[in-house]
């Protein structure tokens, strides 16, 4: 564990703690404590400090924690699940699975992502400690093209984490967006490796907010956190959406996705609303959103017929 990480720790609880006893504690000298705690501002991270009292975060924060996470997973999760990591800072869970050496069955966590991606190259902003940022690997014994719809049932098994809490007005935006009252909470990249005619590798990667700043201006779109919609535990939210998403990945390799894909189809939100499909080379195609095939693919019904989309983004049309 890194000093920060350490450091952070005692901090967590939002009291004061002096110069003295955060050295003590560490085993190091005041002047370690200082520099690691300007680390920590550079993560973001609200310090207070106060002459005669010593150092405090802002507020209180829950710090992702496997002694939490793990006994609160379904006994099925237990059996199957191989490895649960926390990282306390790295630039994308999604890329640190891909590295590691074993991709089934295996799930990571990180306090702070600083080069989160999603969709289209964009960035996926997540402060420290304010979101929920995973990936999960796992290894399929099926033709890759056989996964083409399974960023949607990923999608619905968020959801379905989502509403164990209670989360009320939940929705999907094709492909892969976690909407909660008309905003993004989050979205889910999944990155494939196989061949096709043999088995492939997918690692699931998921962002929600869960706390995020209000400062958080540069998001480019309307979004919402879970603190504005339920207050829930970060470490038993994770262990809900291990839960869904190894019971979605058990339930794809046994061929058993139907129920998802009727469930993703109640949760869609353009659901027969007119709708303008932005495609990556700039061109539009406007229609009214009909449905999704067994694929996951997108069916717009345009003047001109009905028609097929693999990507592209979707937003209501106006006028």
């Amino acid at each position: 564990m890194s000093l920060q990480h350490a450091l952070i720790d005692i901090l967590a609880d939002g009291k004061f703690h002096s110069g003295n006893e955060l050295g003590e504690k560490l085993n190091v000298s005041r002047s370690a404590v200082w520099k690691a705690l300007q680390q920590l501002r550079g993560f973001d991270v609200d310090i207070h400090a106060v002459h005669g009292r010593g150092y405090r975060l802002a507020e209180p924060l829950e710090l992702l924690d496997s002694h939490t996470i793990q006994p609160a997973l379904n006994a099925q999760t237990q059996n199957h699940l191989q490895s649960l990591d926390i990282i306390f800072d790295v630039d994308s869970t999604n890329a640190w699975l891909l590295k590691a050496q074993h991709k089934h069955a295996v799930v990571c966590l990180a306090e702070r992502q600083h080069a989160g991606r999603g969709r289209r190259g964009r960035d996926w902003i997540s402060p420290f400690a304010a979101n929920l940022t995973m990936s999960l690997g796992w290894r399929f014994e099926l033709d890759i093209t056989a996964m083409s719809s399974f960023s949607l049932i990923c999608g619905v098994a968020v959801v379905r984490a989502l509403k164990r809490f209670g989360v009320a007005e939940l929705g999907l935006k094709w492909p892969n967006d976690i909407i909660c009252q008309g905003k993004k909470l989050g979205g889910i990249l999944i990155e494939m490796r196989g061949e096709s005619g043999g088995p492939c590798e997918l690692v699931v990667g998921v962002g929600l907010n869960v706390r995020m700043p209000s400062s958080m201006v540069s998001i480019d779109q309307p979004w919402i956190d879970l603190q504005h919609a339920e207050s829930i535990s970060r470490n038993l939210l994770a262990a809900s959406m291990i839960d869904e998403l190894i019971d979605a990945c058990i339930a794809c390799s046994n061929g058993h996705f139907d129920d998802y894909l009727k469930d993703w189809r109640d949760l869609n939100i353009y659901s027969d609303k007119p709708v303008a499909i932005h495609m990556m080379d700039g061109s539009i195609v406007s229609g009214h959103f009909s449905d999704i095939d067994e694929s996951g693919a997108l069916l717009l019904q345009t003047s001109d017929g009905l028609q097929r989309f693999t990507c592209g983004e979707v937003s209501l049309r106006s006028g």
